[in-house]
Order: C-alpha cells, then sequence, then structure tokens
C-alpha cells in the first residue's frame, strides 16, 4: 500500500508516523500545489489532504486510488459526485480537536477580557518599577461570574465551552441557526436575545447556509457595548468588514478571532484598519492544533486507514 500525505507540513512537524509507515510506504509532501497533486497521486492508494482540493482535475491520474482521508472536519474540497463515480471513498475526521479549542477559547477570552496584553507590557516596559502602589488599576475587568456567555452552535465542543463557563459561574445560553431542538441541559434562545443578553459571544458553528454571514452589521448593532466576541468556528460565519467597523465605532468592546474568511491573512484585511488594536486579538487558526489533539487526529486517520483495508 502506498499512502501519501500532500500537504503533511499542515499537521506540524513534530507528528509521529510510525502507525502509517506500519501500514504501507508512506511519502510526504509539505505541500503540494493543484498543478503538482496529478503526478504526485498517480500511484497512490491512500492520499491524505487538509485544504487540497480533490476532484478530476487532480486526481484523473490516481488509477489506484481508493481512499482519501481529509485531516479535519470540513469536507468543502472534495469533489464528492467525482469520487463517488470513480468508487473512491473519503473519510473526515471530528471530535478530535474539542479539549483543544475550548482550551483556546479560554485563553482567548481572558486575554481580552482582562487586558493581559496592556499589564504584560505594563511591567516589561518598566512602568512598575518603583510604582507607587503594588496594583496598577488602570484597565479594570470584571469576573465571569454572574455574566451571560452566548453560543452560536452547540456541537461538541460549544457544549464544552458552555459546561467550563458554566463552572465559572457564568449564565449560558445557545442559539441555533438551523433550528435543530433545544438540547437537554442547555438554555436555547432566539438570535436577537443572543445578541441582546451576552457579555460574550462565542462561534463553535459550521459554514453552512444557516451561518454563513450572520454575526453582520445588524448583528453587532443589537450585542452590548461591552460585549465580546470570539470566533473559534469559520471565518465567513462573521462578516469581516462589519466587524472592524463594529470596533472602530464601540459597538462592541473587542474580539477574539482564530478563523478568518482568508487563510492566511489577505493583505487588504478590513482588520488591518482597527484603530485601537487592543480590542482586536488574532490568532493564525492554532485553537484545534494541541500536540495531544494532532496526535489524536493522525490516530483516527491510521484507524481508519485500516479499516477501509481490514487490517487488524
Amino acid at each position: 500500500m502506498k499512502i501519501v500525505f500532500l500537504d503533511a507540513n499542515t499537521l506540524g512537524e513534530d507528528i509521529d508516523y510510525a502507525p502509517f509507515q506500519a501500514l504501507g510506504e508512506v511519502i510526504k509532501y509539505p505541500f503540494s500545489s493543484s498543478e503538482e497533486v496529478p503526478l504526485r497521486s498517480q500511484d497512490a492508494d491512500v492520499l491524505v489532504i487538509n485544504k487540497i482540493p480533490i476532484n478530476e482535475k487532480t486526481i484523473s491520474l490516481a488509477d489506484h486510488l481508493k481512499l482519501v482521508c481529509v485531516t479535519g472536519t470540513g469536507t468543502n474540497n472534495l469533489d464528492k459526485d467525482y469520487l463517488a463515480r470513480r468508487n473512491i471513498q473519503w473519510r473526515n475526521v471530528a471530535g478530535y480537536s474539542t479539549e483543544s479549542v475550548a482550551q483556546h477559547t479560554f485563553a482567548m477570552l481572558f486575554y481580552l477580557l482582562e487586558g493581559l496584553r496592556y499589564y504584560d507590557d505594563y511591567v516589561k516596559e518598566g512602568h512598575y518599577v518603583n510604582d507607587r502602589f503594588f496594583t496598577h488599576f488602570s484597565h479594570t475587568f470584571h469576573e465571569l461570574q454572574g455574566m451571560t456567555w452566548g453560543i452560536l452552535g452547540l456541537g461538541a465542543i460549544g457544549r464544552r465551552v458552555a459546561d467550563i463557563a458554566g463552572m465559572f459561574g457564568a449564565r449560558v445560553i445557545y442559539y441555533s441557526a438551523s433550528g435543530a431542538p433545544a438540547q437537554e441541559g442547555y438554555c436555547q434562545v432566539d438570535f436577537d436575545t443572543l445578541l441582546r443578553e451576552s457579555d460574550i459571544l462565542s462561534i463553535h458553528a459550521p459554514l453552512n447556509q444557516y451561518t454563513e454571514g450572520i454575526m453582520d452589521q445588524k448583528a453587532f448593532r443589537k450585542m452590548k457595548s461591552s460585549a465580546i466576541l470570539l470566533n473559534l468556528g469559520r471565518g465567513p460565519i462573521v462578516r469581516e468588514a462589519d466587524l472592524a467597523q463594529a470596533l472602530n465605532e464601540g459597538e462592541i468592546q473587542a474580539a477574539g478571532l482564530d478563523v478568518l474568511s482568508s487563510e492566511p491573512m489577505a493583505a487588504d484585511s478590513p482588520f488591518l484598519s482597527v484603530k485601537d488594536k487592543s480590542r482586536l486579538l488574532i490568532t493564525p487558526h492554532v485553537a484545534w492544533a494541541a500536540v495531544e489533539a494532532r496526535q489524536r487526529l493522525m490516530k483516527i486517520i491510521a484507524g481508519q486507514i485500516r479499516d477501509f483495508f481490514h487490517i487488524f
């Protein structure tokens, strides 16, 4: 069996490939352009990919291909009709990053809520040396206990965030954009209530016809001016120009984003126009990528390959 990783560097360089090497020959390419995929996939039995488009143009030469494994949950890059016509199976992975994304959600929240960048800079720039008082009160902050934490998208990650927020004493509400029935043990509200009452609003929803662009100018104007928005779902759920405007005009207090509409970040991103940079935190799509989460991901994919080829 020949297993080809077409964009191995999207998984990090500290990955253990031993479980795959036990199954057959492993070929790793750090990255592959669409033009490079046809030749690189030509002799593959299994392709392991992340964002690379898989369609007739890219894999028409792959006569031996039997299985495509996506190292993530989203499969918009797969032409599933073409794969079906070729009788090529595909697999994706869900649930591997729940703990990592939930952890990153709170890291982003506390960074913004407590003004940690400001206080860190204050000390490191020498202002705390021989300061008049032992506590510097310039950027006040509030306890999470008693706040209302709103969640858009109550899947596995959303529920984990809700449970942790509840442990901090926050009141948790959520909205289902798809209109799914209420989940037992969680308080479902309509969208206007979510916007109006949330002190923190975190997004953990997939991108679909219900969520694309749902966080727009109209939505931001319904939120509290003290609210913090966190997007750990998908970039296009938020209309970025509208969010940049909302931050500049003080319609919400701050935003933390781990996902953008264009990744890597576009040179003309609206977020580059945000005047007060302390109100915006952007991380480069790393919430999912704790070491344990990536190891878990690879273990699941290796198991999918074993199961498909009935290797026990």
